[in-house]
């Protein structure tokens, strides 16, 4: 089954090329870490895969993987994350908002707040800004119903 690219196709495309980036992670104390690299490369003209590595706040070098992909079928994104510090497979679909600028992905993941053991929602939030760099914003939602963000991340594209 042979699938044509639609423009939300072409708008994962955007995000092809190397990037650096550095993060925060509200509430928690980290040392200062270089920044993070990540190379995102296109599967054809369908998918993009970004393959990122780091440093951890305690030193341990971390690689981190995700691919997203459009489904016309669905009418949704949809994707993976999976990260080399965690054995838990983030599985993605979420939507790009009016402007175009914001894909919204929406997860359910451990609650690393409770530490029992339950599940939450969470948001991954990529955001393009008209200079070609991003910014990406995670959440997670609470037992109270408030979104809390729990990482923020600036990238810069270095090709």
């Amino acid at each position: 089954m042979k699938t044509e690219p639609t423009p939300e196709h072409g708008w994962l495309m955007r995000l092809v090329g190397d990037w650096t980036y550095t993060s925060d992670c509200p509430g928690f104390e980290a040392k200062n870490t270089p920044p993070w690299t990540e190379t995102v490369r296109p599967m054809g003209s369908l998918w993009v895969v970004a393959q990122g590595r780091g440093e951890m706040p305690d030193g341990a070098v971390a690689d981190t993987q995700m691919t997203l992909g459009y489904d016309p079928a669905k009418g949704r994104f949809v994707g993976t994350w999976a990260g080399s510090m965690a054995a838990y497979l983030w599985v993605y679909e979420g939507t790009l908002d009016d402007t175009g600028t914001i894909l919204t992905l929406d997860t359910q993941g451990p609650n690393f707040m409770a530490g029992d053991g339950t599940m939450t929602r969470f948001q991954d939030i990529i955001t393009l800004t008209p200079e070609g760099q991003r910014s990406f914003t995670a959440r997670m939602l609470g037992a109270d119903g408030v979104w809390t963000t729990i990482m923020t991340a600036e990238y810069h594209r270095t090709a």
